[in-house]
């Protein structure tokens, strides 16, 4: 059992206690459980609580008691026992199982649904019955009142099984192609089916007659949602005498009122996964629905709510181990690659038992580990000292008067940039919020980093927007030169450029609204000019290019003709078969005659390849060989023995 904080949200693992890998054998479990305190520590709720590979169903008893769950692989029953919080038997089936039910108020009799179309029974001493149902199944449920099990799966019919009688009843014919699962109210005893096709048929057992059709898949379509394909019935579950909860195949949960053909409620899981099952807890007022990858609680609180009636003593035994600290998966471990494994001189150690096979690595002792990198290793520790020494250096370098350094990528707009961030600085508010600059924003880091980004001046679509680019690019690039200046002698100050008086900025202001438009005129005649070259020179090329004639290689094996060949055989395909007989006829290769029963009978010759003929040929050769180096058998007979022969 464990305990852990994440964003002040306490999780409690009822299952176990510290981490442990799954490969550890027994022996090395009950050697860390002497040496390890938090291994010794370590609470189970129920022992062997788990399964070798999965666990596909699990069911608790009427009376609560027992907690009985089938898994693979071997495909198994197991049983436990919740007042000893233990397991009480273990059983092996022949076939997974694709659902079972107990019967009884205890684990004395329980119906189990196989893979391969088997239905067993148990008693409580094991293995009672078995029979085969005519199609595959996918679920089952059981009516008390009249002891018929209702089997639904790869077929429109549902096929009753009387377990009083010892006999199948009539099936009952439904309009679907397929049936997934099926539930039956303990309420009124009414029989639900999900289909393939999306709906539910509800069935009366007393008069064995359908009472009513509703269409789930109309009903799973809103505006938010996205479905592609037919959504077809995956989980269906009754909540009292009114309510019913289905799932789709497309990831949707929808609650019913059985008064109504509308759902109540539509959920959507947001993966497109089939809904696998559906469960309401009505202490919480919770509806539980899960698919092959998350679990959903509905409810407005996220509390646990009381523990159940045979384990009250968990409250007690969760704020003790609020107080410990938690503990983290595989902390006795180090998980180290191959090329890990190779610099540390620990390949030889690969497939004994110091090293543990885990995905792309392996598994190591961390006391181990830590041994070999202080031998391999010795200077690490005057590494780290020299590596903190640079950090605490930089750290006091950071708060002298520092340059402002250019980027390598974008300087002129990286330099365009501060400017307006240093003219906008004296026109700032005090309590005004200060805005992010770009140059240190992360998200715009690569732009001043990658050469991809560089801004191309030569481009028609940035002449065209920016006309006086060429004025306000020669005063940048002199102030590009003069700060590489300053970064090559590495000075701590900035050295700004002497501004002009105003009435200067005043006259260049006003000379650059009048030549805007002359500008402009100017870049579209030199983009005219560079498209009217650049047509010249491609006709040029054309010109110049000559046409030459180009050859094609036959295949080996094949021999050329004519062109006419395949014309011919064109025609001849054209043509109808009583055409094509005639040609074939007079070429010789085909021959009609009369038979003495009044049919005709054709016979004709097959054309040959020159790779079948030379196989022929080879074959032949062979042949003739393997006659040459053949020696006879006839001095291995053995002698005639005297007395009875030997069968």
């Amino acid at each position: 059992m464990q305990v852990s904080n994440v964003n002040d949200v306490k999780i409690y693992n009822l299952s176990c206690g510290k981490s442990l890998p799954e490969w550890l054998s027994d022996r090395k479990k009950r050697a860390l459980q002497k040496k390890d305190v938090d291994v010794r520590r370590r609470i189970e709720l129920i022992q062997d609580f788990d399964m070798p590979t999965v666990c596909t169903n699990i069911r608790v008893s009427r009376d609560g008691q027992y907690i009985m769950a089938t898994g693979t692989y071997k495909p198994r029953l197991r049983c436990y026992d919740t007042y000893q919080l233990s397991l009480k038997f273990e059983r092996c089936l022949d076939s997974d199982v694709v659902k079972f039910d107990i019967l009884s108020e205890d684990y004395s009799k329980v119906i189990f649904l196989h893979s391969d179309r088997y239905v067993e029974f148990h008693s409580q001493h094991g293995f009672y019955y078995k029979l085969r149902i005519p199609k595959f199944g996918r679920d089952f449920s059981y009516h008390y009142p009249s002891c018929d099990v209702y089997f639904v799966g790869a077929s429109s019919e549902i096929y009753r099984l009387n377990l009083e009688q010892g006999r199948f009843l009539n099936c009952l014919q439904t309009e679907a192609s397929q049936i997934n699962v099926c539930d039956i109210n303990l309420e009124h005893h009414l029989f639900a089916a999900g289909t393939v096709e999306g709906k539910v048929e509800c069935w009366d057992p007393r008069i064995r007659s359908r009472v009513g059709v509703l269409d789930c898949a109309m009903g799973s379509v809103t505006e938010d949602t996205e479905i592609e394909g037919l959504p077809s019935v995956s989980a269906l579950k009754f909540n009292g005498p009114l309510h019913m909860a289905v799932g789709t195949s497309t990831g949707q949960v929808l609650v019913y009122d059985l008064r109504s053909t509308r759902p109540l409620i539509v959920k959507d899981h947001q993966y497109g996964l089939p809904i696998k099952s559906i469960q309401f807890h009505d202490p919480l007022e919770l509806i539980i629905s899960s698919d092959s990858r998350i679990i959903k609680m509905w409810n407005k609180d996220n509390a646990l709510g009381p523990a159940p009636r045979w384990c009250s003593f968990l409250d007690n035994l969760t704020e003790e181990l609020e107080e410990n600290p938690e503990s983290t998966v595989y902390d006795d471990y180090k998980f180290v690659t191959k090329n890990d494994l190779d610099e540390l001189g620990l390949s030889h150690l690969i497939g004994s038992p110091m090293l543990r096979a885990y995905m792309h690595g392996y598994f190591i002792d961390i006391r181990l580990y830590h041994k070999v990198k202080a031998m391999v290793n010795p200077f690490a520790y005057e590494e780290y000292r020299r590596e903190k020494i640079r950090q605490k250096i930089e750290e006091t370098r950071a708060q002298r008067v520092q340059i402002k350094k250019l980027p390598k990528v974008n300087k002129e707009l990286a330099l365009k940039l501060l400017e307006e961030e240093d003219a906008a600085r004296p026109l700032q508010k005090k309590k005004q919020k200060k805005m992010p600059n770009i140059l240190s924003d992360d998200r715009f880091k690569v732009m001043f980093e990658n050469p991809d980004y560089q801004v191309d001046e030569r481009s028609e679509e940035f002449r065209l927007i920016n006309p006086l680019v060429s004025k306000i690019g020669e005063k940048r690039k002199q102030k590009l030169k003069a700060m590489e200046m300053l970064q090559t002698k590495e000075t701590e100050e900035e050295e700004e450029p002497e501004g002009k008086p105003s009435d200067a900025e005043s006259s260049e202001t006003s000379d650059d609204e009048k030549g805007w438009v002359e500008e402009v005129r100017k870049q579209r005649k030199l983009l005219r000019q560079e498209e009217r070259s650049k047509r010249q020179e491609r006709e040029k090329e054309d010109h110049q290019t000559t046409l030459k004639p180009q050859f094609y290689e036959i295949k080996a094996g094949e021999e050329f003709r004519s062109f006419q060949d395949a014309a011919k055989k064109q025609k001849m395909m054209r043509k109808t078969l009583e055409d094509r007989l005639k040609v074939e006829e007079k070429l010789g290769t085909l021959n009609v005659s009369d038979t003495a029963v009044g049919s005709k009978q054709l016979t004709f010759q097959l054309k040959k390849s020159e790779q079948h003929k030379k196989r022929q040929e080879a074959e032949k050769q062979h042949r003739e060989e393997r006659k040459k180096l053949r020696r006879s058998a006839g001095h291995l007979k053995s002698k005639p023995t005297k007395g009875r022969p030997f069968y």
